[in-house]
């Protein structure tokens, strides 16, 4: 067995902005490696890494897929990851584990809002990344524009390693420019994807010479031999620009860029060769850091095969009504049959069996190793962001921390019989997303479900139907608020209780004080010094109060947030403090404290990007006026603008239909959470 993980692989997602082309440039990828015989559509509903019913129908990715494939004597593992914002927690838990990204950007709508959020999601992961320029052949295309806004919105160092040749309808090929080769695609006889080799065209010699000499300077100006070769009018070295590009791209130094467009079968080689030659080899990303649980020291994981077993779960997903996990290994190897131990529930685990996706479909292993991204079965209490690794090596890797539900709605089974088993599926499919959950209102008794947005609810209730023949009624969507306070309080809560029979008494008197904290801050609990001597049960006990206050708060019964709370006296006599008379004095002390602290509903706030027709601006910002919406920026493009605004969630309800009607069909929107904050009237 090889020490290091194999440096003919690679580990990688393709993310973008809804509608961008992610899922069409992975199908052509497949087909030009082998994978598939058919060239799979979006619109059609037949693509691969679409396998869902409802991404079928929708023309949307959902969920992210898993896909190997092989080029050139790589093997190349793809994660599709979604575009629509309602399922970017696919994206946030698939870039978590890969080590490198190709971000796809249309030749037309250029760094659109989501592009943007993933953008960052891959700069907060330290992602290594190549920028793919998809739909050249669309009307009003503009690659050096694109270019330019991954530069001026990003903050990326572009570097251009291909130029297009044609634009819109007249798009045919691609310069390379790294070897100086034209490659173009003429689309006829059997292979939609032939390539050849032809000559620059005599209009774009001034413009490959201009790029061929920017490139050079932007290789030089890192390598020392180059830099000399290159001020002394040397041609440069085909294999150091390629190796010199690669170690800029590894160090988040740079960002190639290339151009094709996926739907005409144009610019999938090309693509492919950058990933092999510039994307990061498992070995070559830097060793994972994490804590001993033992000891509570930092510790690394070099990426070796003969190191002990660290991996990360990703990604808990139902499949055919059997649980799997998917998980990245970092170091150390995994057979089937072998046990691994999770250090957050300190549970060891059993693996049963051991797949490489693809797609919904799976390849049988009895090893996987260090660099490998794998599904396995047998695990049944590991969640998202959970460590697996080996008992007499412990780790934890940092977890993985997930955006809140902001939109809620009743459900419940349109036949009695099925409640139970309702009840049950919805903790599945809680237990695969961590942006969904459901839970049983207290006053209500209804069965209530939250996530990141209509589509997201309307996705799991179609799940419903088609996976687990589940007919439900879903209620009006409704905000999920949360509470807070603006200032602070004080307040006692007392219990007292005799047992007549027993002539035993339960007591206890709590002062609690709470005060306001910066809003994101969360929630804080604290002690007096000089508080009585309390068993770890009995301070379980009063946690466990606040627990349930801040659970349900004074306004509206929501959750309490940025509350800090401090236990001040605790009084009574030890051996009267029981469970019941310690959490009912908390609960009491802690909602008097609260009512007295001003308390204020907050709700969700979202950041709402707005692409109109520039005719219709005016009608659009004056809707948002309307709808108590802040204005942040406006930005003027050839064919359409962009607003940006801060919008509250529970005026967009209907938004949709009201853009359409007032740009003639012609204006849409993407809106992600941004924040909680105080209701306006």
């Amino acid at each position: 067995m090889k020490n290091q993980p194999s440096s003919l692989q690679r580990n990688i997602g393709i993310a973008a902005h809804i509608d961008a082309g992610k899922t069409t440039i992975t199908e052509r990828v497949l087909f030009c490696t082998g994978v598939t015989h058919k060239l799979g559509e979006v619109h059609d509903g037949d693509a691969v890494m679409d396998w869902m019913a409802q991404e079928q129908q929708r023309g949307i990715t959902i969920t992210s897929a898993a896909v190997s494939c092989s080029w050139h004597d790589h093997q190349i593992t793809i994660i599709d990851t979604p575009g629509h914002v309602d399922f970017t927690v696919e994206v946030e838990r698939s870039l978590r584990v890969l080590d490198g990204m190709v971000a796809v950007f249309c030749a037309v709508g250029g760094v659109e809002p989501q592009s943007e959020t993933v953008w960052h999601q891959a700069d907060r992961y330290r992602v290594p990344r190549l920028a793919f320029v998809n739909k050249m052949d669309r009307l009003g295309s503009d690659f050096y524009a694109v270019v330019e806004e991954l530069r001026e919105k990003l903050g990326a160092r572009p570097v251009v390693v291909q130029l297009p040749v044609g634009r819109e309808a007249g798009f045919s090929g691609v310069v390379d420019l790294v070897s100086g080769r034209c490659l173009r695609w003429d689309g006829t006889g059997d292979d939609p994807f032939a390539c050849r080799e032809a000559e620059i065209p005599a209009t774009m010699a001034d413009e490959v010479r201009h790029w061929r000499q920017r490139l050079r300077e932007q290789v030089a100006e890192h390598d020392d031999g180059l830099l000399e070769r290159y001020l002394e009018g040397d041609e440069l070295p085909e294999a150091d620009v390629r190796r010199v590009l690669r170690e800029l791209v590894i160090n988040h130094r740079a960002v190639p860029v290339l151009c094709g467009s996926g739907l005409k079968n144009k610019g999938i080689q090309p693509l492919l060769d950058a990933v092999v030659d510039y994307l990061p080899a498992p070995a070559e990303v830097l060793p994972v850091h994490g804590t001993n649980p033992l000891t509570g020291a930092e510790e690394t994981r070099p990426p070796l095969v003969d190191a002990p077993l660290t991996a990360l779960v990703f990604k808990v997903a139902m499949m055919e009504g059997r649980r799997h996990v998917f998980l990245r290994i970092y170091a150390g190897s995994l057979a089937v049959g072998q046990e691994v131990y999770n250090p957050r529930l300190d549970v060891r685990e059993k693996v049963a069996r051991i797949f490489r996706m693809m797609a919904d479909k799976k390849q049988r292993l009895d090893r996987a190793m260090a660099g490998d991204i794998v599904v396995l079965m047998g695990l049944r209490h590991s969640a998202t962001g959970d460590t697996l690794c080996d008992r007499e090596h412990p780790l934890l890797l940092e977890g993985m921390s997930f955006a809140r539900p902001v939109i809620t709605a009743a459900i419940e089974p349109r036949h009695n019989s099925d409640q139970d088993k309702l009840w049950e599926v919805l903790q599945k499919l809680s237990d695969e997303d961590p942006t969904f959950n459901a839970r049983q209102d207290d006053e209500t008794g209804q069965l209530v479900i939250s996530g990141m947005g209509e589509l997201h609810l309307e996705v799991v209730t179609d799940r419903l139907r088609t996976e687990y023949s589940l007919e439900t009624n879903l209620g009006k969507p409704q905000v999920l608020y949360q509470e807070s306070i603006t200032g602070s309080g004080t307040a006692a809560g007392r219990f007292e209780r005799v047992d007549e029979e027993e002539k035993k008494r339960q007591f206890a008197r709590l002062l609690i004080g709470v005060a306001a904290r910066e809003r994101g801050a969360g929630n804080e609990v604290s002690w007096a010094d000089d508080l009585p001597e309390l068993t770890a049960d009995q301070r379980a006990a009063v946690l466990e109060g606040i627990d349930e206050c801040l659970n349900g708060g004074v306004v509206r019964g929501y959750p309490l947030v940025d509350v800090a709370v401090r236990v001040a006296t605790v009084e009574g006599e030890p051996a009267e403090f029981t469970r019941v008379a310690l959490k009912v004095a908390a609960v009491q002390a802690l909602r008097d404290a609260v009512g007295a602290a001003d308390p204020v509903l907050l709700e969700p706030i979202m950041k709402v990007a707005i692409v109109v027709p520039p005719e219709h601006l005016g009608e659009v910002i004056g809707d948002l006026n309307a709808r108590g919406g802040r204005v942040q920026a406006i930005e003027h493009g050839e064919r359409f603008t962009v607003v940006a605004a801060m919008v509250s969630l529970r005026r967009l309800f209907g938004y949709t239909t009201v853009l359409r009607s007032a740009t003639k069909g012609k204006g849409s929107f993407t809106m992600q959470f941004s924040r909680y904050d105080l209701t306006a009237a």
